[in-house]
């Protein structure tokens, strides 16, 4: 028996792309600039939804919005299909033309102010009509975005083991320590005497952090976090500063002030280019070779994988 979408489903398909976008966002204004359409026009479109359907899908909260109960339970059946249909359209174009399209590609905080912007502007050298829409997270945010279609492409410190993934080589993690710190003419130091240290590290989050304590409990201690902050260039100033030491991979430019060294018991963490599990377009085939033969310079002096 055929089938056919009904005139209630067909009616409805047009203004789910604005729920979808509010319900990301959590903000109309957010989600009228990502739809690139006026604020009223998103407005009108879910005031439209939610008549069709009878029930509220949005509720007020400060300056923003929330997805009711009603809300959350539409989004969590349409999300997919929105992605779906965003994959298939984009990937028909770019069939259509393979000199173009969008990628939509993450990196991770650790790298960026060199390697990542030489790579992403040799591509652009390549094939200037494709675009870029770049994210830049810790990896645990990238591989969610992945899962759910929001990212194309990601590099990943280290890559998840439910994303298809290509090593690209290894990250090495090294003590940062300032240059009048009683082990800053040291080449090397074991986990146990830095036990009474204070540490300067990002949120539980980021993997880091995770193996910096994981690590130092099993040499005997929970490490004190002096100071927590999510920027990685801020760390090392802080480390400069004599407020800390920091466990972080060496730095794309130079830090004044600081000096590193190996920690025994530390090892170096896999950089993979991870891809989402929908079928890829051209252009994201392209961007991945384009990455993948060039893995050296994401990988600097440490060895690759």
């Amino acid at each position: 028996m055929d089938w056919f979408m009904s005139e209630e489903a067909a009616s409805v398909v047009p203004l789910l792309a604005a729920f979808d976008a509010a319900a990301r966002e959590g903000h109309i204004t957010h989600a009228a600039e990502r739809l690139g359409v006026p604020q009223s026009s998103v407005s009108r479109r879910i005031k439209s939804l939610e008549q069709m359907l009878g029930v509220p899908l949005f509720q007020q909260v400060g300056r923003g919005v929330a997805l009711t109960t009603a809300g959350r339970d539409l989004h969590e059946r349409t999300e997919s299909m929105i992605r779906e249909l965003d994959d298939a359209i984009t990937t028909v174009r770019s069939h259509a033309d393979p000199d173009s399209g969008v990628v939509r590609f993450g990196f991770p905080l650790t790298l960026g102010p060199v390697s990542v912007p030489s790579v992403l502007a040799e591509f652009h050298r390549i094939a200037p009509r494709i675009r870029l829409h770049l994210v830049q997270s810790h990896g645990q945010a990238l591989a969610q975005m992945v899962r759910e279609g929001r990212l194309d492409l990601a590099v990943m410190i280290p890559p998840p083991d439910d994303l298809p993934a290509t090593v690209l080589g290894h990250q090495r993690l090294l003590l940062h320590v300032s240059e009048t710190h009683r082990l800053a003419r040291r080449k090397r130091v074991d986990l146990g005497e830095l036990s009474h240290e204070h540490f300067i590290a990002g949120p539980p989050t980021y993997h880091i952090r995770r193996e910096l304590e994981e690590c130092c409990t099993g040499a005997g201690f929970a490490p004190y976090i002096a100071f927590e902050i999510s920027e990685f260039d801020t760390m090392r100033a802080l480390v400069a500063q004599g407020l800390g030491i920091a466990l972080l991979p060496p730095s794309e430019t130079a830090t004044t002030g600081v000096t590193t060294l190996r920690v025994a018991g530390i090892g170096d963490r896999a950089i993979g280019l991870a891809i989402g599990t929908r079928h890829p377009s051209p252009a994201v085939n392209r961007l991945h070779a384009h990455i993948a033969a060039r893995a050296d310079r994401l990988c600097g002096p440490c060895s690759r994988g």
